[in-house]
């Protein structure tokens, strides 16, 4: 891999994420009529926050101290000069909390959720559908694809409502809600991790078993195609044992496509949690996009979209680096 290579990744990158968050400024601002401070002071209004004659004086005094009565292009210039500083702006609904200190608790909890489980439906769905597609496994496996077909078509909130009433409600085997247990403090021990794993199985849960299908649709396709491959031919023709063939040769040409796509679905870990974690009651970004979403907060609604820009264009960015790794055949050279 060339270091020109590299450094052209590295500069379409920052060309990605400054093309998002030049749209995130600028597309609310060609909306006609929409000033988040007007209309989330005029809602506090009309629920008896102040009173709705001081709306318009308090609002030009927010637009003097965050800088929105300046010119649009200098606006812009802050704006960036922000961004670079991580610093997003303050919540319109919990005015004088920071953005970034609303964002910055929920990560780890979506992170940690989303990606264990997105992992793991791909480890499973692909192995599932590499033996499927295989010739030498066992045929019992062959009757686990309607099922996978069956779970991968039914959106994962709704299979999350049936967890929940099936192994919360009925059996009372986890709990309904929450990411703990109500007034306990976080801390670092064995028994507070038991916690945590306890109550994200349900909302893991439904997450694998609503992706597990399409890992395991997508991969029995490719080893369909990778099975008449010479160098599968020519292996099983040395006489090399099934399951070397099976792993080193199949799999492991299979998994590339399979690859790129794991690496978009966690690139959008930060917004595929919304409705699971709202239905779970779990403390994550989805969580706090959906009460910045019900209480018109657009700057925490802003900071999140430019958190989703963000992992995004790095998981594109590592996939790229790490795709020679991966596939030995793929080198990237200097013309």
């Amino acid at each position: 891999m060339s270091i020109r290579y590299v450094l052209g990744r590295l500069l379409f990158f920052f060309v990605v994420v400054w093309a998002g968050i030049t749209l995130i400024f600028f597309l609310p601002r060609l909306a006609p009529g929409r000033d988040p401070v007007r209309e989330r002071l005029g809602m506090m209004a009309a629920m008896g926050g102040m009173n709705a004659e001081n709306v318009e004086r308090l609002a030009q005094a927010y637009e003097a101290k965050f800088g929105l009565d300046l010119p649009l292009w200098q606006q812009y210039l802050n704006y960036m000069s922000d961004i670079a500083r991580f610093n997003l702006g303050y919540s319109l609904a919990k005015f004088p909390t920071r953005v970034i200190d609303i964002i910055g608790p929920a990560l780890p909890w979506t992170i940690s959720l989303l990606t264990v489980a997105t992992v793991l439906a791909f480890l499973l769905g692909s192995l599932l559908g590499g033996l499927i597609a295989w010739d030498g496994a066992p045929p019992i496996l062959r009757f686990l694809l309607p099922p996978l077909f069956t779970f991968s078509a039914i959106p994962y909130y709704l299979l999350g409502l049936i967890l929940i009433y099936l192994f919360a409600f009925k059996l009372k085997w986890f709990p309904l809600t929450g990411g703990s247990q109500i007034l306990t403090m976080p801390s670092v021990s064995f028994s507070y991790l038991l916690e945590l794993i306890y109550h994200s199985i349900l909302p893991a849960l439904s997450i694998v078993l609503a992706s597990i299908g399409f890992w395991a649709l997508s991969m029995r396709g490719m080893m369909i195609t990778v099975e008449g491959e010479d160098y599968v031919t020519l292996a099983e023709a040395k006489g090399l044992p099934s399951g070397r063939v099976f792993l080193w040769y199949a799999m492991r040409n299979a998994l590339l496509p399979q690859t790129t796509a794991l690496a978009l679905s966690l690139g959008t870990i930060l917004s595929g949690s919304l409705l699971v974690e709202i239905m779970f009651g779990y403390p994550g970004i989805g969580s706090a996009l959906f009460i910045a979403i019900t209480g018109f907060d657009y700057f925490v609604i802003y900071g999140i979209v430019f958190m989703i820009v963000v992992t995004i264009a790095l998981a594109t960015l590592i996939l790229d680096l790490i795709y020679p790794l991966l596939d030995p055949r793929i080198r990237y050279q200097e013309n």
